[in-house]
């Protein structure tokens, strides 16, 4: 019986390294101490490291932390999954850009390529958490954002889901060809892959990231 419940405790560590391990494909973008790794495109006082969450709120316009890993002027993805656990003060927003860079609208402060996973608890703003931020738009809220909660974003190919708590707000292919309004001419992907960035949205408004972490996938072919 002894050996018995050895062997079965010896299984569950190796399922549990199996699953969680150093080999599974996930990388942590986020240490839990600091922003190294990580760089404003504006006002980096806009970016805190708190209770060992990365804190989000805007010192003056909106702020975009880019994850660089060292490289300059970022780190590119093509095809991936994200995983982000967040949670924000009441009536924040915020939100998680991928393939995007560093261009930014002239007068806003909004990033011009990419797109916008959105994270919002305010009342008057029609896009709500978990929105594909004006392709796929959600009128509700899957989530209580002042609760930690996960959002898991994929990209492979053309095809973007995103889920919240494990249920699917997105599911979108790209057309080829894509045509946007001009005001969103770049939300679009990038066959190069792009940055990974993270929204401080205004100075009234608070998230906060505890785990930033990505399975990068090979790329899939046409």
């Amino acid at each position: 019986m002894f050996l018995n419940r050895i062997a079965i405790a010896a299984l569950a560590l190796m399922a549990c390294s199996f699953t969680h391990g150093a080999d599974d494909g996930w990388r942590s973008l986020f240490n839990g101490k600091d922003l190294d790794g990580w760089r404003a495109n504006v006002e980096p006082a806009s970016w805190t490291v708190k209770d060992g969450a990365i804190r989000a709120n805007a010192t003056r316009a909106s702020s975009h932390l880019f994850y660089s890993g060292g490289q300059e002027p970022f780190e590119r993805f093509i095809d991936f999954e994200l995983e982000v656990i967040t949670r924000s003060e009441p009536e924040s927003n915020s939100g998680i850009f991928i393939h995007t860079d560093l261009q930014s609208q002239a007068g806003t402060g909004h990033l011009q390529t990419g797109y916008e996973i959105q994270l919002n608890s305010t009342v008057n703003e029609k896009r709500k958490t978990g929105s594909l931020y004006a392709v796929v738009d959600l009128a509700t809220s899957p989530v209580d954002e002042r609760e930690w909660f996960t959002v898991l974003i994929s990209v492979r190919g053309k095809r973007i889901t995103v889920a919240v708590n494990g249920k699917q707000t997105v599911d979108y292919t790209e057309p080829e060809n894509v045509q946007r309004p001009p005001e969103r001419a770049g939300r679009m992907l990038n066959p190069l892959g792009g940055a990974i960035a993270l929204q401080a949205h205004d100075p009234k408004s608070v998230f906060l990231f505890k785990s930033v972490r990505i399975h990068p996938l090979p790329p899939v072919t046409p």
